[in-house]
């Protein structure tokens, strides 16, 4: 293989591997840093022993998922608040996509890093277990029972009515207006009675430490907000799905970038997932490209 179809087929695996990578790590930065080693050691490779390109590269990439999940969780545990991964916006251009939101994402941590990995190559890139079973290098019929455990697992966090795009940004955009114009009565209007809360500050921005849970304790901060957004407007940058959720992007206080996502079942907002952490947000679009 030379150097032209060595770069080539690498490129062409790229775009499968960072989002197997972030599905594994739910860090942008970390996903591109593992796929950035990937192909250093493919660069390194003996490559006249390499049969099967693709399923060597997602070897590579899954395997390095896995070590660096031994090393995050251990972060996580001390991590300031709620974790929410990285956000990130679903692509324009056709590109591949997959039921994977937010809420599974997060449902996704509470797996062992194995079961992590049988379930996203098996249920969700397609992969036969024996594929499965090369990559994270187990036997197939344990990749089989890992995968099986995971779905029992995050049985409930699995979208089950997707709300159309349009639908849910039409949403997204009247739960910014009641929210931002203090609206409590609208706002309240769209909220299931057992929505909840998660903001992710990291300790680097004001954030809730805990989850807010059930209607009372959701209208209270926002009838909190509402005074400080009086003050101090937020500003709308975009309208975006985020993580497979419709939600926005928001400019708040005057210097902090914001994402908040909106999980919808059934006409009520049942999750709302804020993004303030400064640190996962490096990758949101420019403001001034709004």
């Amino acid at each position: 293989m030379n150097e032209i179809s060595l770069t080539s087929t690498f490129t062409e695996q790229r775009p499968g591997l960072v989002r197997l990578a972030y599905r594994m790590l739910g860090s942008t930065a970390d996903a591109e840093d593992v796929v950035h080693d990937a192909w250093l050691r493919w660069l390194a490779a003996d490559r006249s022993m390499v049969e099967a390109p693709a399923a060597y590269l997602r070897t590579i990439v899954t395997r390095l998922c896995l070590n660096e999940l031994k090393s995050s969780r251990r972060l996580r545990e001390t991590y300031v608040g709620p974790w929410l991964p990285d956000p990130i916006f679903d692509p324009e251009d056709g590109e591949a996509a997959d039921d994977i939101t937010l809420p599974l994402m997060i449902a996704l941590e509470r797996l062992s890093p194995l079961e992590r990995a049988a379930f996203l190559l098996h249920d969700v890139f397609g992969l036969k277990f024996e594929a499965v079973a090369e990559a994270i290098g187990r036997e197939a019929t344990t990749c089989r029972k890992l995968a099986s455990r995971a779905r029992a697992h995050i049985h409930d966090a699995r979208p089950r009515f997707a709300v159309p795009k349009e639908e849910g940004l039409r949403f997204a955009a009247a739960f910014f207006d009641a929210s931002r114009t203090g609206d409590l009565a609208a706002l309240r209007s769209m909220l299931a009675e057992d929505v909840i809360t998660y903001a992710d500050g990291g300790g680097r921005v004001a954030a809730p430490s805990q989850p807010l849970v059930g209607i009372a304790a959701v209208m209270a901060r926002h009838a909190s907000l509402a005074r400080l957004f009086a003050l101090r407007p937020s500003r709308l940058i975009r309208y975006a799905i985020i993580d497979g959720l419709p939600g926005f992007v928001t400019l708040e206080e005057e210097t902090t970038v914001q994402t908040t996502a909106l999980n919808i079942e059934d006409g009520k907002v049942i999750a709302i997932y804020v993004t303030r952490n400064p640190d996962k947000l490096r990758n949101v679009p420019a403001i001034g490209g709004a």
